[in-house]
């Protein structure tokens, strides 16, 4: 009976641990079965993060431009700031040698005046006073010059006294000299020495431009005192104004004559003005530690007035390089990426790649590529922000 038992219990046991083995194997298959279903989608989800694809439709839809890279003439800048200049012999500041009242101002900022155009007139007692002392001195020296030739007979004569004729010539002599003079002042003042020798003594005198130009500032109001040597009106020919860049120490060397610069005013970043450089500095300036580089502007459009601020770029120098146009080119983070592109069966795979971007001209960047690429491999020239939104919609549809 006991045996009996033992054997019932026996094939009891073994009957468990061979259910137990059947449905361990089977969990090992199913699960095995299911890790390996998983896989698949996480493959896939990886091939898909790192392609788009676009049907034919597509591709023509967004009119894509597909090529291999080409090298590109590129050009090298130096990039300098400054300021809208006119040499000095076109800029002028007009003062008065007198202190006087303005009696009339003739012309308003802005107003184009040409070079002995009356732009103000001022009067004063001095200015009075002036033209009555150079009366009275002219007349002086005719009565003197009258008693020096007088002297001058009758000491060639031998009947007069050589002391007196001395004299005479000394006395005409520094009554010529007080003449002059004062007929300097009023040459300076504008004032006809000839008018004032027939007794016409002019009650104001005018302030004329030294040049043609415009007149850029006006200091003076109706009736104001000016103290002589005040500036009073600044004149500017801006017929030669031009593009005055400083350049850092740094950049010295690759700067020269007959450089092209391409600039733009700050208060018009939109349009772009061209320069040849016709002059380079030979001293430094201390603060900031750069040079003075002038170009001719090639193109002068609108009103371009000196002190106007200026950014620019002087080309100095054409290498030969990789190149994509900047719609090519996408930004992520920190880093940059194009799309090589490759047609599978009806569709094309653009997958990106990194890139290192160099110099930019115009609209083309220079790029170096972080792996070596074929040199067949072909690159999207455009719509590359498409490509990259699509490229994100697809994650965030894997994600889900």
């Amino acid at each position: 009976m006991n045996n009996t038992r033992y054997i019932i219990l026996t094939l009891i046991a073994v009957s468990l641990l061979v259910v137990a083995c059947g449905n361990k194997e089977s969990h090992k298959e199913d699960g095995g079965h299911e890790h390996y279903d998983d896989a698949k989608p996480e493959a896939e989800e990886a091939h898909s993060d790192e392609e788009v694809m676009l049907s034919q439709q597509q591709f023509d839809a967004l009119k894509m431009k597909i090529d291999t890279l080409a090298l590109r003439n590129m050009s090298g800048y130096v990039e300098a700031n400054g300021t809208l200049e006119v040499p000095p012999q076109n800029e002028a500041a007009i003062t008065s040698v007198v202190g006087a009242n303005v009696v009339s101002i003739k012309v308003i900022e802005g107003d184009k005046v040409k070079k002995g155009q009356v732009v103000a007139y001022l009067s004063h007692p001095n200015i009075i006073k002036i033209q009555t002392d150079y009366l009275n001195a002219f007349s002086n020296s005719n009565f003197l010059k009258k008693n020096y030739e007088r002297q001058q007979k009758l000491n060639d004569a031998g009947v007069g006294s050589g002391a007196n004729f001395q004299k005479a010539e000394a006395e005409y002599e520094a009554a010529k000299a007080m003449v002059n003079g004062l007929e300097a002042q009023l040459k300076l003042l504008n004032i006809n020495a000839s008018s004032v020798q027939d007794g016409t003594i002019a009650q104001s005198i005018s302030l004329r431009s030294p040049i043609d130009g415009f007149v850029q500032k006006v200091e003076v109001k109706t009736g104001q005192y000016v103290e002589p040597q005040t500036e009073l009106f600044e004149i500017v020919n801006t017929h030669h104004v031009h593009a005055d860049l400083m350049v850092f120490e740094k950049d010295v060397y690759k700067v020269k004559k007959g450089q092209k610069v391409i600039f733009n005013l700050q208060s018009n970043t939109e349009e772009d003005l061209t320069a040849e450089i016709y002059s380079v500095s030979k001293t430094f300036e201390d603060n900031p530690k750069a040079l003075h580089v002038h170009a001719e502007i090639e193109n002068k459009k609108g009103n371009l007035i000196p002190g106007m601020y200026i950014r620019g770029k002087i080309q100095v120098e054409n290498t030969e390089t990789k190149a994509l146009p900047e719609s090519a080119i996408i930004k992520e983070g920190d880093r940059f990426y194009v799309f090589s592109a490759e047609r599978e069966n009806e569709d094309w795979s653009f997958k990106p790649i990194e890139v290192l971007l160099e110099a930019k001209d115009g609209e083309w960047f220079a790029v170096q590529f972080t792996e070596e690429q074929d040199k067949t491999t072909k690159f999207a020239y455009n719509n590359a922000y498409y490509l990259i939104a699509e490229m994100k919609k697809g994650e965030a549809e894997h994600e889900h």
